[in-house]
């Protein structure tokens, strides 16, 4: 589940050759592993390998080698001259028996399947001229792309596109998996993702500390809360939503369902007095209470069994959700902010980040979309194509003082701890109206059970995203929550749990 920066990746690279394995050792393996991918890619057939002057390259010769040694028909374009190669990558072409091809398009021909080895996961400057070329002229060939540890043209850290990149039928990386393997645009570069070892041990993780994750249960596992045989409602928290006026209830109706069917034991909506017989006709489970004034709120929060709070949805921006937010603050409550409660801190966002960190360990959650982040983050710009999303995030967590999740296709979680995890499970149909408002309850519901807050957004993302899948193409928002009890089906199953 770690995920490693091209910087850690070298830093492995090198702990394992400190230790006593030869560079050499591991571009033979991992050539051997791209040389695997490929004869289960295609059975039979011409294959092309596009080497370029680094160890990517050498990756390409030793597959090369390897594939023909298997009696497959292979060939090799180089980038440069191959006596200009240097290191390892040297040593790899010195393997191969047979001539390279010159560096042009149309020494593709027609093949079965083209082995993209150009260049590797440390690409940080835009392709250009016959490189850029080449690019194009395999994305325009036809033939299925095997790319070596990550399409050529992607930033292995930010998952940029650096002018133009292979778009990849498979990808076979070494050891772990990239940023840029999880973020956009990279992931829909990368096709189908194999993770190869290659002869580096798990322990040099030990040093080297990965900070960063792919959102997956082995993450959060010893989180997750599971309710006891001998529990009852009231061991399983009490979380609250608040709901918008007449015209805007409907949103945080849908995180409050969220919220129950997460295993909050109760969920309460504080609804205005205008809307209070409009969600009491529209609720069962969910309980509802009249809350105009942040006087009743703060009355409400006198209950201590309340312990957990969504404020956004449909809230309505302006300085009522703020003050219900700064009570909810002080009143040191779990918490998800969402939606209109993060807008109505766009013109003050200090006055939000100062509130959150003046509470000892503060368990806040804020869930901003791209339209929403840069409301209270301005000055983080996404502008430099290697400025990821994974740093603006981690900024904004560290600023605000709250974990930051900002979601998308690619949803990012991040703590001000400095840990951050990549989801790569939502499904296109996701993207609909109201999804967000579900998944604020969701986190709410688990923060009630007593998750500590990045777990309890990072089990929230993918609970979410598998609740995606479960209901499949056609959903609306209201699905997301029914199809929740299977979602827990499963994960119950993997942790071994009885139900």
């Amino acid at each position: 589940m770690e995920v490693l920066t091209t910087a850690e990746m070298e830093r492995a690279d090198r702990l394992t050759i400190g230790a006593g394995t030869p560079g050499f050792a591991l571009m033979m393996s991992a050539g051997q592993a791209v040389a695997e991918a490929a004869m289960e890619l295609v059975e039979e057939g011409p294959i092309v390998v596009v080497a370029g002057r680094g160890n990517n390259g050498g990756d390409g010769f030793v597959a090369a080698a390897e594939l023909a040694a298997r009696g497959r028909e292979v060939s090799v374009i180089l980038l440069c001259e191959r006596d200009s190669l240097q290191g390892d990558a040297a040593s790899a072409a010195r393997g191969w028996k047979h001539p390279v091809l010159p560096f042009n398009p149309q020494a593709i021909g027609k093949p079965a399947l083209i082995i993209d080895a150009l260049f590797g996961a440390g690409l940080n400057r835009p392709v250009k001229g016959d490189p850029y070329e080449m690019i194009e002229a395999i994305n325009a060939n036809g033939a299925p792309v095997l790319s070596v540890d990550l399409p050529s043209g992607i930033n292995g850290t930010s998952g940029a596109v650096m002018g133009a990149a292979i778009n990849a039928t498979e990808t076979v990386t070494f050891f772990r998996k990239k940023p840029a393997h999880l973020l956009l645009p990279g992931r829909i570069h990368c096709g189908v993702v194999r993770v190869a070892d290659i002869g580096i041990e798990a322990h040099v993780l030990d040093e080297i500390a990965p900070r960063t994750f792919e959102n997956l249960p082995q993450l959060w596992h010893g989180a997750f809360p599971v309710p006891r045989i001998d529990g009852h409602k009231y061991a399983r928290g009490h979380a609250i939503v608040v709901s918008g006026d007449l015209a805007a209830t409907g949103a945080a109706r849908m995180s409050a369902r969220g919220a129950l069917r997460a295993g909050a034991g109760l969920v309460t909506l504080a609804s205005p007095r205008d809307a209070l017989a409009v969600n009491a006709a529209a609720l069962t489970a969910v309980m509802v209470q009249a809350t105009d004034t942040v006087v009743e709120f703060a009355e409400l929060l006198n209950d201590k069994r309340l312990n957990a709070c969504v404020i956004g949805p449909g809230a309505g921006v302006g300085e009522r959700t703020c003050d219900f937010v700064l009570t909810a603050l002080s009143a040191k409550r779990h918490l998800v902010l969402d939606a209109d409660a993060l807008t109505s801190f766009a013109g003050a966002p200090d006055r939000l980040f100062e509130a959150i960190k003046s509470e000892p360990d503060p368990q806040v959650v804020l869930t901003p979309h791209e339209g929403e982040f840069p409301r209270l983050f301005s000055d983080i710009s996404n502008k430099h194509p290697l400025r990821s999303k994974l740093e603006r995030v981690r900024a904004a967590a560290e600023r605000s003082g709250a974990v930051v999740l900002l979601k998308g296709p690619d949803t990012v979680v991040a703590s001000p701890d400095g840990r951050a995890a990549i989801a790569a499970n939502a499904p296109p149909w996701l993207a609909t109206a109201g999804a967000g408002d579900v998944l604020s309850g969701i986190i709410a519901g688990l923060l009630a059970q007593g998750a500590p807050a990045f777990e309890a957004a990072c089990v929230g993302v993918w609970m979410h995203g598998e609740a995606g899948r479960e209901a499949g193409p056609g959903l609306i928002a209201e699905d997301l929550s029914e199809t929740l009890p299977a979602v827990f089906r499963r994960l119950y199953d993997a942790f071994g749990v009885d139900y």
